[in-house]
């Protein structure tokens, strides 16, 4: 299951993003926004993140314009690592190297075919595993 969530700029991106996880036959849920009304990312980011962060959903999207705000607010949620991709090469390593639960991206940033490249990048990609990294996901869990 994938936590999705977006603000009003993030909100048509989202919506493709929902047309394709549903196209793949992957679960989600969908933590708002529900229009492209302006809004409060942090209101939605944070939601998406704590379902993360409890189990709930296996990992995470979530938008905004630049996706640097709502990466702001889900990294404040304890036991979660989102990263910010702007390409996937990033959301590769940030699988790999950085064991990352969500993935924030800006829509006014990528287009819808780069972000579902991202976003399948990132959601196919495993952990390594590697003992370094695993060492470092393991002192960015206790601060």
């Amino acid at each position: 299951m994938i936590a999705l969530a977006s603000d009003h700029g993030g909100y048509d991106l989202k919506r493709q993003i929902i047309a394709w996880l549903e196209e793949k036959g992957i679960g989600y849920q969908d933590f708002g926004c529900y229009q492209k009304e302006s809004c409060d990312y942090p209101d939605f980011g944070r939601a998406a993140a704590e379902a993360v962060a409890k189990g709930e959903c296996e990992k995470g999207v979530v938008i905004c314009t630049t996706g640097i705000g709502i990466s702001i607010v889900a990294n404040k949620v304890k036991g979660i690592r989102c990263a910010l991709c702007a390409d996937t090469v990033s959301a590769r390593l940030t699988r790999e190297h950085n064991d990352a639960n969500m993935l924030a991206m800006g829509a006014g940033i990528v287009g819808s075919n780069l972000a579902l490249g991202i976003l399948e990048t990132f959601l196919n990609t495993p952990f390594s595993g590697e003992e370094k990294h695993v060492r470092r996901v393991g002192k960015i869990e206790q601060q």
